[in-house]
């Protein structure tokens, strides 16, 4: 049995789960995948804390030239995280001819075309499943088992830092910094958490993904981001008298024209579909294709296990094919161009719209209201307004039907201005993905 030899750059959580597997399932790997395959160099500039588990001291190094440069090492298996030096030592490690391996998300969302030219031009293999969805087989999925479809949208719940802070303030009614603190001491957040919570970790993952589905370079810069810092529970509350709930989507959409839109921001979802049901630190990805239709993967989305095993798969999927001497060529692995498709901007989303506002209690204030969004071309489809408690100012919360995103901006600007206003007004995008499935019925 010809031994595959791996090396590790990062022993970090991902890289301990990543040793522990090839250590503890390697009987497994053996029997099943008729495969050996060795971790024979570990670098990290921290190599005497205790991991909990049994490594030989001498395949350990905190020189990463050790691994990239190691004439034995046959797959570089890179789980730093971060833009620099990571990207550094996977371009490294294709130019020295090794395969890669990576969860990395920032390094794949901000250099993934030169990385896939890099890889062709070594003949080597770059492997990424753990970089989207932790455990959840989304990336092979796009690039093998949809390949036959036209993929119309893509909808993801793709950072579980923002979901179980979202599930918490729905289902305790507690409040934004109350579930962040409790995500902080349980371990889904960050000490600083902002790459989360302001939704750039979910961007990153939405761009691999529409990289892969559309074969496109987008650039993270030229994309809408929006995080979940601003929403109350009297958002909460009000999605749920409206029939919906709030979860950070990572969206991206074909449109009309050879035009492609990709947006991050708190969404409002029907409360009966099943992306409205992923509570706690779970991830899900509903993709829509016009030959398999509607489809959703489901599963954890972080924690060192679940992303250790894609890592893991990604190795052995490597492994098989460098013993069964398949050309790297022949392989799945995306062009990416800027011409293919362009990026619709923002401010000509269409979609529906959540609105609340904070007023004095005054006769005409609606109309007013109701008239600045007519001269947006913003019709109201329900309105909810409470009635005056002890403050002198009430709710007045609205869902628009289909608008413009550049007329909702302008109208909630306009008034914001007025004398009345006496809070910042809050808008939050619906979605119902009805209309996206309707369009694949036709195809």
């Amino acid at each position: 049995m010809k031994e595959i030899n791996v090396g590790l750059i990062g022993w970090g959580t991902v890289g301990t789960g990543v040793a522990r597997i090839l250590l503890n399932q390697d009987k497994y790997i053996r029997e099943h995948e008729r495969l050996s395959i060795r971790l024979c160099k570990i670098a990290d500039l921290d190599i005497t804390t205790p991991r909990g588990i049994d490594i030989d001291k001498n395949i350990l190094t905190t020189d990463v030239n050790d691994v990239i440069n190691n004439p034995e090492i046959d797959i570089v298996v890179e789980l730093i995280g971060g833009l620099k030096p990571a990207s550094d030592f996977i371009f490294s490690a294709l130019k020295a001819g090794k395969h890669v391996v990576t969860a990395n998300k920032a390094v794949l969302a901000a250099h993934g075309k030169n990385l896939f030219k890099t890889a062709k031009e070594n003949k080597v293999l770059i492997k990424f499943e753990a970089s989207v969805g932790g455990c959840i087989p989304i990336i092979n999925s796009l690039l093998e088992g949809m390949a036959a479809n036209n993929i119309s949208a893509i909808y993801g719940i793709v950072n579980g830092t923002c979901n179980y802070i979202l599930t918490q303030m729905t289902q305790r009614g507690i409040d934004f910094s109350e579930a962040l603190k409790e995500a902080q001491k349980k371990g889904y957040a960050e000490a600083k958490p902002d790459y989360d919570i302001k939704g750039i970790d979910a961007a990153n993952k939405i761009v691999i993904l529409t990289s892969l589905a559309y074969e496109t370079e987008i650039n993270l810069d030229d994309i809408y981001i929006e995080g979940v810092t601003d929403i109350t529970q009297h958002d909460i509350q009000y999605a749920r008298e409206f029939g919906y709930q709030i979860k950070l989507l990572a969206i991206a959409k074909l449109l009309e024209g050879n035009k492609i839109q990709v947006r991050v921001h708190p969404t409002m979802l029907p409360e009966d579909t099943m992306l409205a049901n992923v509570d706690g630190v779970f991830n899900a990805i509903y993709v829509l294709g016009n030959a398999a239709g509607a489809t959703m993967f489901y599963g954890r989305g972080a924690g060192q296990m679940p992303a250790a095993s894609a890592v893991v798969g990604d190795i052995v999927e490597i492994a098989k094919c460098k013993i069964a001497g398949t050309d790297p060529q022949l392989l799945p692995l995306p062009t990416l161009d800027n011409t293919r498709y362009s990026l619709k901007p923002m401010d000509e989303c269409e979609t529906r719209y959540y609105i609340r506002l904070q007023a004095l209690d005054k006769p005409g204030v609606l109309a007013k209201v109701s008239g600045i969004l007519g001269d947006h071309n913003i019709s109201i489809a329900s309105v909810i307004q409470k009635e005056r408690g002890v403050e002198k100012s009430v709710p007045i919360v609205m869902m628009t039907h289909e608008a413009v995103e550049g007329n909702v901006r302008e109208a909630l600007q306009e008034i914001s201005n007025l004398s009345v206003i006496t809070e910042k007004t809050m808008m939050i995008r619906v979605e119902s993905m009805e209309g996206d499935e309707e369009k694949l019925a036709i195809v």
